[in-house]
């Protein structure tokens, strides 16, 4: 979050993953607003705790109009988990729009991250509400930054969520 905005100190981060165990709105001037959503593969957290976190994920994405796209964030450096799995099938059950985001693409050399790439590609295509192509991005480097940033003011234009009819 932080290095999507630009900012330092937007989203607190820590060394521990699964810490974030809320939703967390972030209001980027009234035409995107981004939701920081709990962990679910590597948090060390409690099989129960994590379902929790699956429901609440499941209950804030089905039936929202204005939602226009799930950015779901693996780590390049490992493979794909069956929790990561799972969060896809959560997602195409809801019927909602989401991309497969790659992070810490730095610490893979070119040809690696090339082959994690067609991986995922090919992961895409089994599934309904994926949206077609993965991104690959490193905050330390800022390698792929822009390249999301793009796609998600993409989706803030021309969209007025004033037209939506409320929930």
């Amino acid at each position: 979050m932080n290095a999507l905005t630009g900012h330092r100190a937007l989203a607190r981060a820590s060394g521990q993953p699964g810490r974030t165990k809320q939703l967390n709105f972030f209001d980027l001037g009234g035409r995107l607003v981004l939701v920081d959503m709990p962990g679910y593969g590597y948090a060390q957290a409690a099989r129960s705790v994590k379902e929790d976190w699956q429901g609440l994920m499941f209950d804030y994405l089905r039936g929202r109009p204005t939602l226009r796209r799930v950015v779901l964030l693996l780590d390049a450096r490992i493979e794909v988990k069956q929790s990561d799995l799972d969060v896809m099938e959560l997602l195409d059950r809801a019927a909602v729009t989401y991309q497969l985001v790659l992070t810490k693409a730095d610490a893979l050399k070119p040809e690696a991250l090339a082959r994690k790439l067609e991986a995922v590609g090919a992961l895409i295509r089994g599934h309904t509400a994926a949206f077609p192509h993965a991104l690959a991005t490193s905050a330390t480097t800022g390698a792929g930054i822009d390249l999301l940033r793009a796609e998600l003011a993409s989706l803030a234009e021309g969209f007025d969520p004033g037209a939506m009819p409320s929930a």
